[in-house]
Order: structure tokens, then sequence, then C-alpha cells
């Protein structure tokens, strides 16, 4: 079981350079968690690329059907004031934004202590920030 940040499932949503090496990963390791916030980032994906003409109004209504099939397998990981606690440290210590942070301090409530927790990512500030927070960052 791997945590999985928003832009590293947006190319299992959507056809992308990554995609054929996400979905390599989820091949590997079928078992994803994520933090509640990422269905509503995935969904914004998809928006802006459709207000962008980069997306039909019908790939973007497929994206969100298999947005809402793949959400039904993961664990999503709530929001809770122990995530938010996290977050604010997070946000003091790397260089990461809101979203980012969120994400980050839903994958280490997820993980608890352990440092052999992976993450799934293409953010770069989030892939330095869980690095240096112990996790094992993918793909690498």
């Amino acid at each position: 079981m791997r945590y999985w940040d928003t832009s590293a499932l947006v190319p299992l949503l959507l056809e992308q350079r990554a995609t054929p090496e996400v979905a390599d990963l989820l091949s590997k390791d079928s078992e994803i968690v994520t933090w509640w916030g990422t269905p509503v980032e995935c969904v914004s994906a998809a928006a802006r690329l459709r207000r962008e003409e980069r997306l039909t109004v019908d790939e973007e209504e497929t994206v969100l059907e298999l947005l809402a099939t793949l959400q039904k397998s993961w664990l999503e990981i709530l929001p809770s004031e122990e995530v938010r606690d996290r977050a604010f440290r997070l946000l003091r210590v790397h260089g990461l934004k809101t979203a980012g942070a969120l994400q980050l301090a839903a994958a280490r409530v997820w993980a608890g202590s352990t440092d052999r927790a992976e993450l799934v990512t293409y953010d770069g500030r989030v892939a330095l920030a869980a690095r240096l927070e112990g996790f094992r960052v993918l793909p690498g």
C-alpha cells in the first residue's frame, strides 16, 4: 500500500507522459491511500484542462467517471486536527503550498512513525519534503 498524491493520480485519469509509469506502479501494488481533498484537486485539474480547451466536455465527464470508480477502491485519510496540525508544522519547515502540506500531513498520519512508507508524487516540492520527512518517494 502506497500513499498517492494528486499529481500521481491525475495521470491515471488522463493520458499524460507519466501514465505508463504510474500504471506500472499501480499494477505492482493496487492499494491506494490518499487525502480527502484529492478528488477535489482531480476535478479541478480536469476542469482547468477543459476551460483551456485541452479536454472536451465528454472527455472531462469520462475523467470524472474514472475518478468516481477509482475513489471507491482507495483508502481516504479524512480531515482531522492531527492532519491540520501536521500541515501547520510542514508549512513552517518546508517550502510547500497548502495542498501539498495537507497531502504530506495526511500521508504522515497514515504512515505513523514508520520510515519505510512509500509516497507517489510528481510534485517536486512534495517529493523533497517527503524525503526529508522519511518517506521513500516514487517514482524514483
